[in-house]
């Protein structure tokens, strides 16, 4: 489908259903995950209202989500997840599709929005500010830390932002300098088909077939951060792979 030629139709149901619903879904859950996290900041509870968020918005939407590679991953393992980025849609189906519980690395200033703001500082999820070199580089460096001790896994989407077109963007150094600040394994993922479930910069959402491919994980051992440009241009080789269905892992 020409993703710039969306039924009118579908617009119609996504205002009058789908959005909806999903924002009430998401008026509920969240809330009740802030409200629990005094008494279960992370874990097992808060990993399973986030799941059962993703399953409800994802049902609503439509989307199926297939998951390959997932075996590649160590069960006691902590990883930098490194994706593309094609959706809206991306957030709920990583929470979905990533068989590890991670932290998302998300920009500081959705730290100012309703809701994801008060979720994201209360679940614990690792911010970044971007208004400045020293800033970013100063964030970027507590969110390593943290990983390194706490043995944290992390999900960045490492075009900085949603693909405009479907395809690959250059990627930002964010993800290599965590990993090899961190030590923790880098790990590619591919994320296909959430921009025709739900394009960027649109609002009509249509059910489809989404997949996630995730990739072998990849060791920083040997990399400093003067070296993040070629671990940055080795992780974009890597997801690009996976998107091309060169690297993909048997479907379970």
């Amino acid at each position: 489908m020409d993703l710039r030629k969306r039924p009118w139709s579908g617009y119609v149901r996504s205002w009058l259903w789908t959005i909806p619903a999903a924002s009430v879904v998401t008026a509920v859950l969240i809330p009740l995950a802030v409200a629990t996290s005094p008494f279960a900041p992370a874990g097992p509870w808060q990993r399973w209202l986030s799941r059962l968020w993703a399953r409800a918005v994802l049902a609503l939407f439509g989307a199926r989500v297939r998951v390959s590679g997932g075996e590649r991953l160590s069960p006691r393992g902590h990883y930098v997840f490194v994706s593309n980025h094609l959706s809206l849609a991306d957030t709920p189906v990583m929470l979905y599709a990533l068989p590890a519980p991670f932290k998302f690395l998300a920009k500081r200033e959705l730290l100012r929005v309703p809701f994801i703001g008060w979720y994201l500082r209360r679940a614990g999820h690792l911010t970044v500010d971007r208004r400045s070199v020293r800033p970013s580089i100063e964030s970027l460096n507590e969110a390593a830390r943290l990983i390194r001790e706490h043995s944290l896994s992390v999900l960045i989407f490492a075009e900085g932002r949603r693909s405009p077109d479907g395809t690959l963007q250059p990627f930002k150094d964010g993800a290599a300098w965590l990993a090899i600040e961190s030590g923790a394994e880098a790990v590619p993922v591919a994320i296909l088909g959430t921009d025709r479930v739900l394009p960027a910069k649109d609002s009509c959402i249509l059910p489809g077939e989404v997949e996630v491919r995730i990739g072998a994980p990849i060791s920083p051992a040997g990399f400093t951060l003067r070296d993040r440009g070629a671990f940055t241009r080795l992780l974009e080789e890597r997801v690009r792979a996976l998107l091309a269905g060169e690297d993909a892992a048997p479907r379970a």
